[in-house]
């Protein structure tokens, strides 16, 4: 992506409000959406300020390759990624995802420049991307940042396992609420604007067993679904009805990112 701050400035101003009227304006941007960046201290945060990009993240949009070296890391703010890992027959299957919560490119600081997996835009919105140089650096100053980002991997990690369990033993029906709920957890709105294909290829099953599965959950009066956008009607009984994986990543989430939540 070579988007550059005035353009992104110019694309931000031009996009329509929710409601289509003129005089309504966008939310102002800010890193401090994404919350690794809100829980840093007020003198590490304003040491990388400055090299924050603002970046669109269009649905489809592809961030990373597998074997090809990271230039940028990403912290997204109102836009969701997923990681896959793509076969050599083409087939893909959703790894894990990432959010406001996290940062995208864990590969540079853990020692890698590549990452096997490919990080796709899942649902558009915007985030800031650092320069992968400009990330070493402060990694290597061994300060907040360090035990920040290395309790995020671990919290990554778990979803990452958690996810490959689920998607072994757990049926579809449960994987797409688990899918729905850590979607959810990572917007500020009850809906997601995915097609059944797309959650298809998140969760690496046929496009026909998710809408199987979709079908159910609006009969039962958790979900609506129409022409790709998906709302959230009932999320107390959507948690009731997904398997403990959800369950299990949130509160690994919750136990080693304690940070307060920009507002």
């Amino acid at each position: 992506m070579a988007t550059g701050r005035a353009d992104v400035k110019a694309k931000a101003a031009a996009l329509p409000t929710a409601d289509g009227s003129p005089e309504a304006v966008l939310p102002r941007h800010s890193p401090r959406q994404n919350h690794l960046l809100n829980a840093l201290p007020a003198e590490d945060f304003k040491r990388i300020a400055a090299h924050l990009e603002l970046v669109p993240l269009t649905l489809g949009d592809i961030l990373y390759e597998p074997g090809v070296k990271l230039r940028y890391v990403y912290f997204p703010t109102t836009a969701i990624v997923s990681l896959l890992y793509v076969m050599e027959d083409g087939a893909s299957a959703e790894i894990a995802i990432v959010g406001n919560e996290g940062i995208l490119g864990i590969s540079l600081f853990m020692g890698g420049e590549t990452t096997p997996s490919r990080a796709v835009v899942q649902s558009a919105g915007y985030g800031y991307r650092l320069r992968a140089q400009l990330l070493k650096d402060e990694f290597g100053r061994f300060g907040p940042f360090l035990r920040l980002l290395l309790r995020y991997t671990q919290a990554l990690i778990t979803q990452m396992a958690q996810t490959a369990v689920c998607n072994r033993h757990h049926s579809v029906d449960q994987q797409l609420c688990r899918w729905l709920l850590l979607s959810l957890d990572r917007l500020a709105s009850r809906e997601l604007i995915m097609t059944q294909e797309l959650i298809a290829a998140m969760l690496g099953v046929r496009r026909e067993g998710v809408t199987e599965a979709a079908g159910k959950l609006q009969d039962a009066g958790l979900i609506h679904y129409r022409r790709g956008k998906i709302t959230v009607v009932d999320r107390p009984r959507l948690e009731a009805r997904s398997c403990e994986c959800y369950q299990v990543v949130k509160t690994e989430f919750d136990r080693l990112l304690p940070y307060v939540v920009a507002a």
